[in-house]
């Protein structure tokens, strides 16, 4: 049986579709995880992983020579562990958690597969995709990779969490009076949301009667806006991290979002019309273009952050809810975009790469 080693960390946009192939896989290799210590908060114990600290070499030019020779030193350490436990392929989601273990999978000759669950291929992935086997991608298009490489592209539909394809898809086909908004600021720029978003919903909660699920950034942003939302007598439901989140999320009308692959891949999977907001610091403006790819497919509404303002946003929102037609064209692609996405059919393009490789 061959065993399989998935090197995952950092934000759950990298580490929630690496789960998703673990889920895959396991029942047919023997599969183990490696994370970091952000990686693994988005991991219970259901899953077989270990712990590893790599240093983020260019985080601090000051320490760039102390940060290299622990890099080197984790090179050595991945090295060990994949020579022990005798993996014979390593799937790699990006980031600089990986890289050691990219780099000692080639010096021993062990087959590395390329995840990129982004629209843009990820820096330690690009760094990677020289010697890497296959590229396992959503967007045939995917940016920043070079041309000759293209042929090692495995297109896959978004990987999604196992249980989501079991969630209840939102059917609606016309608007109740009160419109239900859920919020997503995800892992990274939520504070924006909370801070910005919010205030703007509850100008707007004065021309529309609306109900809010919102991810809040901490337990004091939470307090704080809880207060605001009684005060401005808008329902709501608050919360900071919950995996479950989407099950309560099925009648929400509209989701304003980050653009983080994860997330706008499972809302567009269970029917949910969103306004994406890309994260305006994330690295290759990745963010951007995973959202434009459904905007160009009319399925979506695209906003910069920088555009925003109380008026600009509450028009748009006004316009959403006001045009119906277009609204439920948007919907109508998201289903026509996401038909295909199915548990069993990403399980088994999965597991035929592995078995022919």
């Amino acid at each position: 049986m061959k065993k399989i080693l998935i090197a995952t960390g950092g934000s759950g946009g990298h580490v929630i579709p690496s789960l998703s192939i673990y889920d895959a896989l396991k029942d047919n290799f023997e599969v183990q995880i490696v994370t970091d210590n952000r990686g693994a908060k988005y991991i219970n114990n259901n899953y077989n992983f270990s712990l590893i600290d790599v240093p983020n070499v260019f985080s601090s030019l000051l320490f760039i020579p102390f940060k290299f020779i622990k890099f080197c030193i984790a090179i050595y350490e991945s090295y060990k562990y994949l020579k022990l436990n005798n993996f014979s392929i390593l799937i790699s989601s990006g980031g600089y958690m990986s890289l050691p273990f990219c780099i000692a999978s080639n010096i021993l000759k062990i087959k590395v597969f390329i995840f990129e669950p982004n629209s843009v291929l990820g820096r330690a992935n690009k760094l990677t995709s020289s010697f890497a086997k296959k590229i396992i991608c959503y967007d045939k298009s995917l940016r920043g990779i070079s041309k000759k490489f293209l042929n090692k592209i495995f297109l896959v539909k978004p990987l999604l969490r196992k249980e989501i394809y079991d969630y209840k898809k939102n059917k609606k086909t016309s608007f109740d009076e009160k419109k239900k908004i859920l919020i997503i600021g995800g892992s990274q720029g939520a504070k924006f949301f909370d801070e910005i978003i919010s205030k703007i919903l509850i100008k707007y909660s004065k021309l529309q009667n609306i109900k809010i699920l919102q991810q809040v950034i901490d337990h004091k942003s939470k307090k704080k806006l809880e207060s605001l939302y009684k005060i401005n007598q808008i329902e709501h439901e608050l919360f900071n991290f919950d995996d479950k989140l989407l099950i309560k999320a099925a009648d929400y009308d509209l989701a304003i979002t980050r653009s983080g692959a994860s997330a706008i891949s499972e809302l567009s999977y269970l029917n949910i019309p969103f306004v994406a907001i890309p994260f305006p610091y994330a690295k290759d403006n990745h963010q951007y273009y995973n959202a434009e790819f459904y905007e160009k497919n009319q399925s979506c509404w695209l906003i910069m952050q920088k555009d925003i303002s109380e008026k600009i946003f509450t028009d748009l929102l006004t316009k959403i809810f006001e045009d119906k037609n277009e609204y439920f064209i948007k919907k109508k692609n998201l289903i026509q975009i996401t038909k295909e996405n199915t548990w069993e059919n990403n399980k088994s393009k999965l597991i035929k790469l592995i078995n022919e490789n």
